[in-house]
């Protein structure tokens, strides 16, 4: 049978591609390659999927309802999801609002609309966020906390697919699995993230820009931990039970709040390069600190993330030089 990864042209849907295949499965990959970073990013990270026995890409825009519903194709033998595919960041969204709306709410739909076509359907796993929380200030962030105080419209579409993701469990009997990811970086991520944004300003000589003065912590997670407890979930579907549906809702995280400041000398050791840096006030839907409680996903499936940033960070430098040529 066939795992569909939506996203599959992200960094976490090409790692997970890459392990999914390695373990023999047969994988789907489907990305609409927009442009809100540079598309050339995510033709390289395809380019490591494409020599890959069971590897196939389609590229497909999830908001597109006939295009995602074409895939109920019996010769495809789609039985589980990985929907990673959204408009990702919090900033953007106080600047293209619309395409958090149509990415991650109508495209999200158009996905379990799919899943709920599928004879013998197994299991979809879907992205959330640690944004959720919103203006939460208990720490660790336990999923049995509040989210209905989302601080970004990116936020609040992520905390409606979960409840989108409930109601279609609940009323067709699929089982949905979503992921609360907490601050993903590694080998070939983001270039809107913290760490792509200072190690090139840094290399280039530049001032570094730092939000709330510096006073921000982070649950930094290394994609490799993120993507084993991707798969571990995957393989375990949720049963309905006594409960109202066969939906549960995990963190993933790293377990460790890491000061930001912190993050950056990680990165000045690992560059041998100085960060001139430019404090600034702290960023309309941004919070001050995340921090994820994996009790429930660690009790579940032994989930246990190995990678501190004093490794995980200067393993994405060594990456970024050579992907730059430096």
């Amino acid at each position: 049978m066939t795992v569909l990864v939506t996203g599959a042209a992200g960094f976490i849907g090409m790692t997970l591609s890459q392990q999914l295949l390695a373990r023999g499965e047969t994988v789907i990959g489907v990305d609409d390659l927009n442009d809100y970073y540079d598309p050339a990013l995510k033709q390289a990270r395809l380019a490591t999927l494409a020599d890959k026995p069971g590897f196939t890409f389609q590229k497909l825009d999830i908001a597109d309802t006939d295009d995602v519903l074409a895939l109920n194709d019996p010769a495809l033998k789609i039985d589980r999801i990985v929907n990673l595919a959204a408009q990702a960041g919090v900033r953007y969204s106080l600047k293209n609002p619309y395409a958090y709306v149509r990415s991650n709410l109508l495209g999200h739909l158009n996905v379990m609309e799919l899943a709920r076509n599928i004879d013998g359907f197994r299991h979809m796993v879907y992205a959330s966020s640690s944004s959720v929380y919103g203006g939460n200030t208990k720490v660790p962030f336990s999923v049995d906390d509040r989210t209905d105080t989302p601080v970004s419209l990116y936020a609040a579409t992520k905390r409606s697919d979960e409840l989108m993701s409930h109601s279609y469990s609940h009323l067709y009997d699929i089982p949905m699995t979503g992921l609360r990811f907490f601050t993903v970086y590694g080998p070939w991520g983001r270039p809107d993230m913290a760490a792509w944004i200072f190690v090139e300003k840094m290399l280039r000589g530049e001032k570094i820009p730092v939000f709330n003065n510096g006073d921000m912590m982070r649950d930094f997670t290394y994609v490799d931990d993120i993507v084993a407890g991707v798969m571990a979930v995957l393989d375990g579907p949720p049963v309905r039970g006594n409960q109202l549906a066969a939906h549960r809702v995990y963190n993933i995280g790293n377990n460790r709040s890491e000061p930001l400041m912190r993050m950056i000398s990680v990165l000045e050791s690992a560059l041998g390069i100085k960060a001139d840096i430019d404090f600034q006030p702290m960023q309309p839907g941004d919070v001050q600190k995340t921090y994820a409680d994996i009790d429930a996903i660690a009790n579940d499936f032994g989930y246990a993330p190995t990678t501190p940033i004093d490794v995980g960070l200067p393993k994405f430098v060594t990456w970024f030089k050579q992907y730059h040529g430096l």
